[in-house]
């Protein structure tokens, strides 16, 4: 019998400059150098007191990819995974809340899982890149557990279908994200997740 794969563990990126009050996805907003710094740091200190592998994966996004430079520097070794992209929020990325209007966003809370806001990514859609995600990770390095720095709807999205068979319905449904910088351990035992 296998083992049960050990748990992922993620951090959220700093808070980047210039996101305060606009719909950020892919939209490559640079971090402060300090901020950057700081969070490399809690997980090199982290990975010493645990035992965890030298080994980071991050997103291609400047938030995320920063940190991962960092503790490269550091003797890390660092991956770069398209698959922890932010969610896509195509027309609608970048934008501030105001600029959306209010039709576009009922939209996507009428049909919450599938509607692609600003014709980018479906909830539905995010949810099944990220589980075939944690599936690889954690297949790939079976005896440690996986070290990621990635961005809050990923995040919430790999709690998710740990936890859950299908989509969210409605918003209200949808956890609130971690801080900017927060630990989130991710069980991946079971990905409970069924698409449909």
């Amino acid at each position: 019998m296998n083992p049960s794969p050990l748990p992922l563990i993620a951090w959220r990126h700093p808070r980047p400059m210039g996101a305060q009050g606009r719909c950020i996805g892919r939209t490559d907003l640079a971090v402060d150098r300090r901020k950057t710094k700081r969070l490399a740091h809690r997980i090199r200190q982290a990975a010493r007191r645990h035992g965890w592998p030298r080994t980071v994966y991050s997103s291609p996004l400047q938030r995320c990819a920063a940190v991962g430079r960092q503790l490269r520097r550091w003797g890390w070794q660092h991956h770069i995974d398209a698959s922890l992209l932010e969610m896509d929020f195509g027309t609608w990325d970048g934008l501030t809340w105001p600029q959306i209007t209010h039709t576009e966003v009922d939209a996507w809370c009428r049909n919450f899982a599938h509607h692609a806001p600003g014709g980018g990514e479906s909830l539905h859609a995010m949810l099944e890149r990220v589980a075939q995600c944690l599936t690889r990770l954690t297949a790939s390095a079976p005896d440690s557990p996986v070290l990621i720095v990635a961005h809050a709807g990923w995040i919430l999205s790999a709690r998710w279908v740990t936890h859950h068979a299908s989509a969210p319905v409605q918003p209200d449904q949808w956890p609130p994200a971690p801080l900017y910088g927060e630990c989130c351990v991710v069980p991946v035992e079971s990905i409970q997740y069924r698409p449909v």
